[in-house]
This record gives C-alpha cells, sequence and structure tokens, in this order.
C-alpha cells in the first residue's frame, strides 16, 4: 500500500501539497478566523523569504547590531 502511494506522490506532489495546504488554511479559517490565518500566512512567507535569502538576513542583524550598540562621543 506504501510503495502504491508513495509512486502516486511521486507523480503528483504539486496536487498532494496544493490539497495539503488548502485543508489547512480551511481548518485555520474555521477555527481562527481569517485576520488571524492572514497572519499566519504573512509571518510564514515572511520566514521562507528570510530562510532563502542569507543576504538579508546579514543586512537585518548588522541593522539591529547598529541600532542597539553604544556609540562612543
Amino acid at each position: 500500500m506504501w510503495k502504491r502511494f508513495y509512486d502516486w506522490y511521486i507523480a503528483n506532489k504539486g496536487l498532494f501539497w496544493g490539497i495539503a495546504i488548502g485543508f489547512l488554511i480551511a481548518i485555520l479559517f474555521l477555527t481562527i478566523g481569517f485576520w488571524q490565518t492572514l497572519l499566519i500566512a504573512i509571518c510564514v512567507g515572511v520566514g521562507a523569504f528570510l530562510g532563502t535569502h542569507p543576504g538579508v538576513r546579514v543586512a537585518i542583524a548588522a541593522f539591529f547590531e547598529n541600532l542597539f550598540t553604544r556609540k562612543k562621543n
């Protein structure tokens, strides 16, 4: 049985993940509401962006380091 599922999954990865994500979003809409679900989606998107662009992470880290370090006169 798992072999058949695995073969189907390999052939239909996009369909599988589309169904899974759609189902998760529907459950979130029904349980916590639209705006909270939208906030989660935005946070996940920002996290995915920062995770795939290391240069942006370095720039943000440098910004906060400069913001919170004391400057000597």
